[in-house]
Order: structure tokens, then sequence, then C-alpha cells
């Protein structure tokens, strides 16, 4: 049995999920690699890895959440939780700021260079002579063929207006959750659910415009790649944050959480305002500038 009272350590008692989601994602990545090697069962072996996976998911978070409501975590327990949600945003931080820098080295310094500025006189001399230093590119002698920017004040700005109003919301519920207005928690949450799925949408019709008219694709040299690898990821982040989110607002249907003690909103909050954030930074170096 799990220890709960106030001023106790919470020992957490022993689990089969940790378990099921390792042979998930062992299935998952096993499967990965025989499907890029044109193994026959590698895809249905990779939806059945995926399948646990989920399965893992929803159980082992429908059991905290039964333990939370069930009133057994402590004030250490959410001193912990809280811990873990800070650490696991610093982690996401340092997985965007790796792709931002890819981005970064390659306009400062990786394609001045070829176009011999400074050191890369020599390089451009012997490897790509003519070549000039302009941005976005394609790489030396158009390696990554042909193609068109998407212009920054279409559809990427008016993703930017929807997440910046997204975070407003999201803002208005947690105090509608402090006041303890449950409609008006409901309402507010709706409407940053709505306004996630909405901004998914968009950038699903950017990526269709890119490929099927403008020829902007992963290939397309390092613009294309760090274009689709910056904003591909953090439309997965949006996703998932919309979902958390959407989970959330049926929880709060169902009368969890209370004005004094609601972790499990405050975590779902903190991460769709990390994602704005790193939202605006895309906009503005990747699209903008």
């Amino acid at each position: 049995m799990a220890q709960h009272a106030e001023n106790a350590y919470y020992v957490p008692h022993g689990t089969k999920w940790p378990i099921i989601g390792s042979i998930g994602m062992f299935l998952m990545l096993g499967s990965a690699a025989m499907w890029l090697n044109d193994s026959a069962i590698a895809k249905w072996t990779f939806y059945g890895g995926a399948g646990i996976l989920i399965y893992m998911l929803v159980g082992w978070f429908g059991e905290v959440i039964r333990e939370s409501e069930d009133g057994v975590y402590n004030s250490q327990v959410d001193t912990s939780f809280r811990m873990g949600m800070l650490w696991f945003i610093f982690s996401e931080v340092m997985f965007f700021a790796c792709f931002f820098g890819a981005l970064f080295y390659a306009r400062v310094f990786s394609v001045p260079w070829l176009g011999g500025e400074g050191t890369g006189a020599f390089t451009n001399e012997m490897l790509w002579q003519g070549y000039q230093n302009v941005w976005p590119t394609a790489g030396p002698a158009q390696l990554g063929g042909e193609f068109q920017t998407i212009p920054a004040f279409g559809i990427p700005f008016l993703n930017t207006l929807i997440l910046l109003a997204s975070g407003f919301t999201v803002t208005m519920a947690h105090h509608a959750l402090k006041k303890n207005q449950r409609k008006a928690l409901v309402l507010w949450l709706a409407a940053t659910v709505a306004l996630g799925f909405v901004f998914v949408f968009f950038q699903v019709e950017e990526y269709i415009e890119a490929y099927m008219e403008l020829g902007l694709t992963l290939g397309s040299g390092i613009y294309g790649s760090t274009f689709f690898m910056l904003t591909g990821f953090h439309g997965m982040h949006v996703t998932l944050g919309a979902i958390m989110l959407l989970v959330i607002m049926l929880r709060c249907m169902k009368g969890h959480f209370k004005p004094d003690q609601h972790f499990g909103f405050e975590a779902v909050a903190w991460y769709w305002h990390f994602v704005d954030v790193v939202w605006l930074g895309l906009f503005i170096f990747v699209y903008v500038f």
C-alpha cells in the first residue's frame, strides 16, 4: 500500500506500466528499423507497438488520476511532480535549442563560408566557385532543387495570432479554476482546445501548399530540412498539447481539480505556454528573417 500521510515520504506501489511501455517502445523502434529495410511484417509490429504504448499511457495516467482524486498524494508528491515537469520542459528547451542552433550555424557560418566569406575563401575556390551567400538556399549548385518560401504574413502570422489567443484563453481558464467558476473554466478550456486544433489544421494546409505548389520539401537543402524539422516537431508538440488540454477539459467537466490543488492543470498550462514561446521564436527566425 502507498503511504500518504501528509508528512510521510510517499512510497509508490509496484506497477506493471513501465515494463509494458518498454515493450511497446522496443517494438516500435525495432519495427521502424526493419520497416526501413523492407521487412514484410515490420509495418504491423510497429502498429502493435504503438497500440501497446497507447494502452500504457491511458492505463498509467488513468491510475495516477484515480490516486490523485482519492487523496493519495501529499505535498511532497506535489513538489516532486512540479520538479519533474520543470525538468521535462527544460529538456524540451534543449531539444529545440539544438534545431535553432543548426539553423543559426548554417545561416551565420556554413553558408557564408561556402560563399567565400571570411575563412571560407579556400572552400569556395576549391569546391563551389560562383556560389553566393544567400538565404534561403537549397545548397551549392541548387542540390536541393528550386523552391519558393512561404510568406510570413500569411498562414504563419495567422497561426501566431491563434497561439497567442490560446495562451490568453488557457490563462483565463486558470483564473476561473482558482475562483472555482466551473462553467467559465470549461468554456475557456474548450476555446483553448479548439484554437490548438485550428492551428494544426492550418499547419497541415501550409505543408500541402509547400509540397504541392512551392516545391519546398525536406530535401530542399539546408533551408528545407531546418524548416520542416523545426515546424514539424513544433506541430507535433501542439498536437500533443491540444490532446492533453482536451483530457484536462474532460476532467474539469467531471469536477476534478480544486482551486488550491490542481497541479495536473498547471502542468499542461506550463507546457502550452512553452509551445507558444517556441512558436514566437520560429515565426521570427524561420519565417520573418
